[in-house]
């Protein structure tokens, strides 16, 4: 592997400011559901087609919330833009059997390949240039999506969450712990779902994340847009699903960005130490998991390493 570590004070892109940004839904079909996307564009774009980059956000999140925040930071740096909401989220169709807020791996890297197929039609889009980016709990999806895609020329993780069994296990109470959760998952399954709040306050009961932040903050997470659901049938899926275990499924160049003040940086670790191609590494000191989602500064931090990295394939 050849590894670029940049530090916290690299020279970063020039970033040149955009005043207005436009957007048009766009909407798209994948395994029999309707997907309701948005791309991202200069103001009055007329030009020729620019290159592409696929946002995808954290897990329960929906487009408008960290997808829609790298949307317009990459649109500012010289790009188009594309989020959308998964399967079973926000304003996309459902998953199969009416399901909702599952948070199912499989279905949301199937999703991240039709939304890359869909902008490869789109007259704003240089269909040579398109670059995938992973938040948090969709890197491992994004990854997943990007491998072996003809499509996709680079990928680009920020805070992600590329976990594997001992980091699970960490996570989720051991073992035993984890196996619990597995039967919660299959008995919700069993009787069609189990719908639960995905965010509450600080020690509430009942809740995905009851901590109180982000999620739970009606200036930031909280939009009137978040579903502010779980469906406990996804436990099974996420708590199998380990990214972090075959790196080297990755073909294309990597850039990431995280902070061992974020979630799980061992996840990182743990994956480049398996990556044998070309990754940029950005460590940034004392940012959050959710300081990356929406904190202008760390935000515009990443977005700049991430923008440069993918700047290097229409470069070369």
């Amino acid at each position: 592997m050849k590894l670029t570590t940049l530090s916290a004070s690299a020279a970063l892109m020039a970033t040149t400011a955009i005043a207005d940004i436009e957007t048009r839904s766009v909407t798209f079909e994948n395994e029999g559901a309707t997907l309701s996307g948005t791309l991202y564009l200069p103001e009055g774009h007329e030009g020729a087609p620019l290159p592409v980059v696929v946002v995808t956000g954290a897990w329960t999140s929906v487009q408008e919330q960290m997808p829609a925040n790298y949307a317009r930071e990459m649109v500012e740096r010289g790009f188009a833009a594309f989020t959308f909401d998964f399967r079973g989220w926000g304003k996309s169709g459902d998953l199969p059997q009416n399901v909702r807020f599952v948070e199912s791996p499989a279905a949301k890297t199937s999703d991240i390949r039709a939304a890359f197929e869909t902008v490869a039609t789109l007259p704003e889009v240089d269909a040579s240039q398109i670059n995938g980016l992973g938040i948090c709990a969709s890197a491992g999806y994004m990854v997943d999506a990007v491998a072996g895609n003809g499509l996709v020329q680079r990928i680009g993780l920020v805070a992600p969450w590329l976990q594997d069994e001992g980091i699970v296990e960490a996570v989720y109470g051991g073992e035993e712990g984890v196996k619990g959760l597995i039967s919660v998952s299959q008995a919700a399954e069993a009787a069609g779902g189990q719908i639960i709040p995905a965010a509450g306050p600080e020690g509430a009961e009942g809740v995905l994340m009851p901590i109180g932040g982000y999620y739970y903050e009606a200036d930031r997470g909280a939009i009137p847009e978040y579903d502010n659901q779980w469906n406990n049938a996804g436990w099974e899926g996420w708590l199998t699903y380990h990214p972090a275990d075959n790196p080297q499924r990755l073909d294309k160049p990597l850039a990431i960005v995280h902070s061992e003040s974020a979630a799980i940086p061992q996840g990182v670790r743990t994956f480049l130490n398996g990556f044998a191609g070309d990754a940029t590494m950005q460590w940034l000191e004392g940012v959050t998991q959710f300081d990356f989602y929406d904190n202008p500064e760390d935000v515009k931090r990443a977005a700049d390493t991430v923008a440069t990295h993918f700047r290097a394939e229409i470069e070369s």
